[in-house]
Formats: structure tokens, C-alpha cells, sequence
């Protein structure tokens, strides 16, 4: 993964297609039911992910303090990725109507479940979605370790330049560390003026914080805990990040002066995958 030598900058200098090819396009999905909201499948979806969090906290009390709980860190990893999916459909509105329930449900899974600011990820991911892949424009490809166009690479120094250098080996290492960098993120959005709601995110995010060190270390010896932390932490970094980056990752780059409409920046930059219904059931739906 040298991201300069396989994601080469785009410079779009074709001519803009009227807006109409967005309308028609958009027109196609609707008449074909594909922005139809699914409400039997988000809440089956939502009551075995809700029971597979409890039903792993409940294992990982029966267990005590013991070694095995590695392994239900493992599985907790799994089902917060899982949960951070139902936060990401509720962030693009489509498993509810209203704004508001979409919100409580995002507030939910993300600041409460897992950990994570709902309000900063959906300002960031907006970001993201309206340029992805434009330099300047896309948060998410502002990684200081990581360089996605030779121009970040030439502007790195000391370590993060080292580590840009020789990226594609560092690159899954480096994901086990995206949940602490998203949590410690969320934490530092509420002290900005970006997140709505910033009192309901704040109190749920200080009590996940609060119930999950509680129990993890009344549960668990003080070794045996850290440990527990280190690998669930890391394994739901490595998930998440495994999940989220073969959309973009790779794919060309947008100069920061492109001026493509949002239709041709979507398509340049997105890379299509065909799953199998296991790997499309790993991947959130993504």
C-alpha cells in the first residue's frame, strides 16, 4: 500500500455533465425501490446485534478472571464493529424517516455501545461523502502517519515520514490503533462547537467509559484487564478500519482545485465490490 505509486492524483479537466444525469440517475434508483427503507431488517438487524452485546458482557462476567477472556475480547470486537455499522446507516438516514429517531439511534450505538461520538462522526463523514478522495476536502485522508499523494509524502518529517515511506507494511499495524484514535477524537469533538446535542453525547460517552473500565477491571486482574483492553481495542481498529478502507484506499485522487460535479467524484473514486452474502454480512452491508 505505497498510496503515492497506486493512487494517482486527478487532475478533471472533462467537461461537467449537466446536473440532469444525477436527477435521471437518481430517478432510476427510487422507481427501481432501492432507497426503500427496510424496517424489518433493521430491527431484526438491531435486536441480534443488541443481543450478541449483551449475551458476550453476560459471558465475559460468568468467565471471571481468567485467560479465556481474551477470546471474548475477540468477540466484542466484532459485535462494536457491528454496532459502529448501525451507527453508520442511522448517520446517512436510512433506517428512519425522522432526523430524531435516526439521531437516538446513533447516540446509541455510537456514543453509548462502542464509545464513539455520533455528532463528530457524521460531521466528518459528510465531509468525506461530499469529497472523497480531494485533497484538502476529505478528513479522511488527512492521516499524519500515512501519505495518500506524493505531495504528503514530500511534506512529512522524522517518524511519520519513515513509517509513509514504507507504508504497506505498516498499514495494518497502524489500524489497530484507529479505535484509540477515534475515541480519543470523539472525546476532544466535545470540547468544540461541531457536535450537536454535546450534553447527551458527553453524558453518554462518560458512561460507556465509565461502566467499561468499571467492569473490566472488577472483573478482571490488573494485568489480565490491560491486556483484555490492548486486544479489543486493536481488534476492533483492525475490523473497522479492514471495513471501511477498500472503498477509497487505492482508488485516484482528486487535486484540491478539481472542480468534477459530485456524481463523477463519487464514481472516480469508489471502487465497486461484488461479495458473496458472508463477506457483504462481514462488511456491514458497506
Amino acid at each position: 500500500m505505497d498510496a503515492p505509486a497506486s493512487a494517482p492524483t486527478v487532475n478533471s479537466s472533462r467537461r461537467t455533465p449537466p446536473a440532469s444525469i444525477f436527477g435521471d440517475l437518481m430517478r432510476q434508483v427510487r422507481a427501481a425501490g432501492l432507497l426503500e427503507r427496510r424496517y424489518g431488517y433493521y430491527a431484526a438487524k438491531i435486536a441480534v446485534t443488541a443481543g450478541l452485546f449483551a449475551a458476550a458482557w453476560v459471558a465475559f462476567i460468568i468467565i471471571g478472571d481468567s485467560w479465556w477472556q481474551l477470546l471474548t475480547a475477540g468477540a466484542l470486537a466484532i459485535v462494536f464493529t457491528h454496532l459502529g455499522f448501525i451507527g453508520h446507516d442511522a448517520g446517512h438516514r436510512q433506517i428512519f424517516r425522522s432526523r430524531q429517531s435516526n439521531e437516538v439511534v446513533g447516540l446509541l450505538h455510537g456514543n453509548l455501545a462502542i464509545g464513539l461520538s455520533y455528532g463528530w462522526w457524521v460531521d466528518k463523514h459528510n465531509r468525506h461523502h461530499a469529497h472523497p478522495n480531494q485533497e484538502d476536502k476529505d478528513p479522511d485522508i488527512v492521516i499524519g502517519a500515512l501519505a495518500f499523494t506524493p505531495g504528503q509524502a514530500r511534506d512529512k518529517r522524522g517518524l511519520t515520514r519513515l513509517i509513509a515511506r514504507h507504508q504497506r507494511y505498516f498499514f495494518l499495524p497502524l489500524l489497530m490503533l484507529e479505535a484509540v484514535q477515534l475515541h480519543v477524537s470523539s472525546v476532544q469533538a466535545l470540547f468544540g462547537r461541531s457536535v450537536r446535542h454535546r450534553g447527551w453525547e458527553a453524558g453518554l460517552l462518560l458512561a460507556h467509559f465509565a461502566a467499561y473500565f468499571v467492569l473490566v477491571f472488577a472483573i478482571l486482574s490488573p494485568i489480565k484487564a490491560v491486556l483484555f483492553i490492548v486486544v479489543h481495542q486493536a481488534l476492533f481498529g483492525l475490523y473497522l478500519g479492514l471495513s471501511f478502507a477498500p472503498n477509497h484506499k487505492g482508488m485516484p485522487m482528486l487535486s484540491a482545485d478539481d472542480e468534477s460535479d459530485f456524481l463523477r467524484r463519487l464514481v472516480l473514486t469508489a471502487r465497486n465490490v461484488r461479495p458473496g452474502w458472508s463477506a457483504a454480512f462481514a462488511l456491514g452491508g458497506l
